[in-house]
């Protein structure tokens, strides 16, 4: 797996572009002919219809972004989504959206400088991120009715990447994560998947002022050593543990290290 810089982004911006109207099609098959007061377990408190509303509108809202190149924090999230009254009409809704998000991914140059509430202040950013909000409510949604579902090993490590890489700024709508602190302990999270993901290693360090990514194996700066915990799986599990849809307690994870420290970590970064 390509290593990556500190604002890492080891997969063609075309790979993430293309992967948001995958995604978000494979997303929109799932929920077509449900129920949409079925539940989603991984969203407590969410039906369908809630889940489907929030992949669309997010989407039509990183569009906005996207569209505008906002340089500074926006200060409102409101824009005009065209929401059908009927939520049974909402899968369509969704699907109806993808050639504008396309579009715009299309023709946004992805290093032009914007606003990112994460590290990587460019344009790209967004199309990454889009990525994998779509990407893990498009598990959410196949498990609530019940399909089978799988994730590119490829892909789903650039999110376990994305996701630790942009987690310490996270703490605006996961307070939790301010609360991560420690004396030097280090976790790591590493992929066993039989492909070229194996070996994949991402190692973070709780220290009193809060925490950090460590450089990834093989670049410069601190080295692999021992840590204090570390979790070891599929990268496609490793995804969706750190997002908290599985638990390091569950068969696929290989784990060592103190469990009240494991414990606290994923209740922390819970969002």
């Amino acid at each position: 797996m390509t290593t990556t810089s500190k604002a890492g982004h080891p997969l063609p911006y075309d790979t993430y572009r293309e992967a948001v109207e995958r995604e978000t099609l494979r997303f929109v098959e799932a929920v077509r002919g449900a129920d949409p007061t079925t539940a989603v377990p991984s969203c407590p408190d969410w039906t369908l219809a809630d889940l489907t509303r929030h992949v669309g509108s997010l989407q039509r809202w990183f569009c906005t972004l996207l569209t505008r190149l906002v340089q500074e924090p926006p200060r409102s999230r409101d824009v005009e989504l065209e929401l059908p009254d009927d939520v049974r009409e909402y899968a369509d809704w969704v699907a109806a959206g993808v050639p504008a998000v396309a579009a715009v991914l299309r023709d946004t140059d992805p290093g032009a400088a914007m606003w990112a509430w994460g590290e990587d202040q460019h344009a790209r950013f967004w199309a990454r991120r889009m990525l994998f909000e779509t990407l893990v409510h498009r598990v959410d949604a196949e498990r609530a009715v019940g399909l089978d579902t799988d994730l590119d090993p490829a892909l789903a490590a650039d999110g376990v990447d994305e996701f630790l890489v942009n987690l310490p700024f996270a703490g605006l709508f996961a307070p939790g994560v301010t609360k991560l602190r420690g004396d030097g302990e280090t976790l790591a999270f590493r992929c066993t998947d039989p492909d070229g993901t194996a070996g994949a290693e991402w190692r973070v360090r709780l220290d009193p002022d809060g925490f950090r990514p460590l450089p990834r194996a093989g670049g410069t700066g601190e080295e692999p050593g021992t840590d204090t915990a570390a979790v070891r799986g599929p990268a496609a599990d490793l995804l969706l543990l750190l997002y908290g849809r599985r638990s390091y307690r569950e068969a696929p994870f290989e784990v060592s290290g103190p469990a009240p420290l494991l414990d606290r970590w994923f209740a922390l970064t819970a969002f």
